[in-house]
């Protein structure tokens, strides 16, 4: 799942944790609170993040 995600510029919360260097619950916090926009896929209501989103939080920070 890894390999389509990078594919289509979605990344988990995982990979956006370990790019921002915070924890994963950290990551979906943000989501809840509206800091970081995230789309919900998939039967589970899986968590991606968008490429461009993370990088406009991070010009902003």
């Amino acid at each position: 799942m890894a390999r389509h995600s990078r594919k289509n510029g979605m990344l988990t919360a995982r990979q956006v944790a370990q790019m921002l260097n915070v924890h994963i619950n950290t990551v979906r916090r943000w989501d809840v609170r509206g800091v970081l926009k995230a789309y919900r896929i998939g039967p589970r209501g899986d968590r991606r993040f968008s490429r461009e989103d993370v990088a406009l939080f991070l010009a902003n920070k």
